[in-house]
C-alpha cells in the first residue's frame, strides 16, 4: 500500500464523514474572519475574485497526486488527512517524508499571496500536522508554507503556542457552525478590501447599521 493511501481516509479510518467534520482549509477562513467563514461553510456563499482564481491556478498546479522519491525523501501531492480526535478533514499540498532511524513528516502548503505577519496560514498548517500526528503515530514539529508571490518557502514552527491557537481557532469554528449565527464584519477594514465576498457581505453597511446596538441596549 502506497503512502498517498494509507493517508487516506477511505482507506485508513473506514469512518463514515459526518457535518461533524471541519474542512481544514475552512480553519484558514475562521482565523481570518469569522464572518467570511460563516457566509461560506453556513450560509453556503460563494464568489470569486482575482485572488481567489490565482489560489486556483496555484492548486491546480499542485494537486497532482504524484508520488516522487528523491534521495531519501519521498513527496506525496495532494494528500487526504483526518483527525477523529479535533473532528477535521482534508487535504495537504504536499508532504515529504525523510526516511531514517525514525520518519520525519514535513507538511508544506501553497499559497498565492505572500508570507504575513498573523497566524491564519500557519493554523491551517498545524492543522494538517494534527491530522498526521494522529494517523501516523508521529510527532510534527515543523513545516513550511510557500508563497507564490515571493517563490520561497516560510519555515513554521508547530510548536505549543501555534497549536494553542489552531486548537482555539477549531473550538470557535465549531461554536460558530452550532449556533448557525454570522457575526459582523471585522473591525479591520484592510482584510475585507482582499475578501472575494466583500460585495455579498457588504462590511461598511453593517458598520454603519447600529440596530444591533440598539436591540442590545434596550435589552430585547
Amino acid at each position: 500500500m502506497s503512502e498517498n493511501s494509507a493517508l487516506d481516509p477511505s482507506n485508513s479510518t473506514g469512518l463514515k464523514l459526518t457535518e461533524d467534520y471541519i474542512a481544514i482549509s475552512a480553519l484558514q477562513h475562521y482565523a481570518y474572519c469569522p464572518r467570511q467563514f460563516a457566509l461560506i461553510h453556513i450560509e453556503q456563499v460563494l464568489a470569486e475574485n482575482r485572488f481567489t482564481a490565482e489560489g486556483q491556478v496555484l492548486h491546480q498546479r499542485v494537486d497532482s497526486n504524484e508520488v516522487e522519491q528523491r534521495g531519501s525523501v519521498r513527496y506525496e501531492r495532494s494528500v487526504s488527512l483526518i483527525s477523529q480526535e479535533h473532528g477535521l478533514v482534508g487535504k495537504m499540498d504536499l508532504l515529504e517524508i525523510e526516511s531514517g532511524e525514525k520518519l520525519r513528516y514535513f507538511p508544506v502548503e501553497y499559497k498565492r499571496g505572500k508570507p504575513k505577519i498573523e497566524e491564519w496560514d500557519k493554523i491551517q498548517l498545524c492543522a494538517q500536522a494534527l491530522c498526521i500526528e494522529e494517523m501516523r503515530s508521529a510527532s510534527v514539529q515543523e513545516g513550511a508554507i510557500w508563497y507564490w508571490q515571493v517563490r520561497r518557502r516560510e519555515p513554521v514552527a508547530i510548536d505549543l503556542q501555534l497549536r494553542d491557537l489552531t486548537l482555539s481557532a477549531i473550538t470557535g469554528a465549531r461554536a460558530l457552525i452550532e449556533t448557525g449565527v454570522t457575526p459582523i464584519p471585522q473591525v479591520d477594514k484592510a482584510r475585507c478590501r482582499a475578501c472575494s465576498l466583500k460585495e455579498i457581505c457588504q462590511p461598511d453597511a453593517f458598520r454603519s447599521d447600529k440596530t444591533r446596538q440598539y436591540v442590545a441596549d434596550i435589552g430585547v
